[in-house]
């Protein structure tokens, strides 16, 4: 499957922004997907992730109550709604895709994931 990430942008402290990650080439609804975030300097880390059916998920500390990740299965798409951005929000949203062992399974670890995208940009400032 390949990943195309979208919707990205320069916010305010205070704004949202909806992030869209969309596939091609794969059976969408096997998949397991998660958000990680890049900032200028530091490591990958993880954002949210969400089981290959969109019932479960599973969210980093500081963006719990914030961000909202979601998968729409008839459209090939996960979205990562993001409220209350804050000037450390600022970093290259990357989306990934796992094939998951069962309907439950969740992935938190950058290693679990088979299939990256590109990434998009999310600068919040004043």
């Amino acid at each position: 499957v390949q990943l195309v990430e979208s919707g990205g942008g320069l916010v305010l402290p205070g704004d949202s922004l909806r992030l869209s990650c969309t596939a091609t080439g794969g059976t969408y609804s096997r998949y397991g997907m998660g958000w990680f975030r890049q900032a200028p300097g530091k490591e990958r880390v993880f954002v949210a992730a969400i089981n290959r059916v969109g019932s479960s998920t599973y969210y980093e500390d500081s963006v719990k109550g914030r961000f909202t990740i979601s998968k729409d299965n008839a459209k090939n798409t996960l979205y990562l709604q993001m409220d209350n951005l804050q000037p450390e929000d600022t970093a290259v949203y990357v989306c990934a895709a796992s094939i998951a062992d069962s309907v439950w399974s969740i992935y938190v670890r950058d290693y679990e994931y088979q299939q990256w995208g590109q990434g998009t940009q999310v600068t919040v400032s004043s």
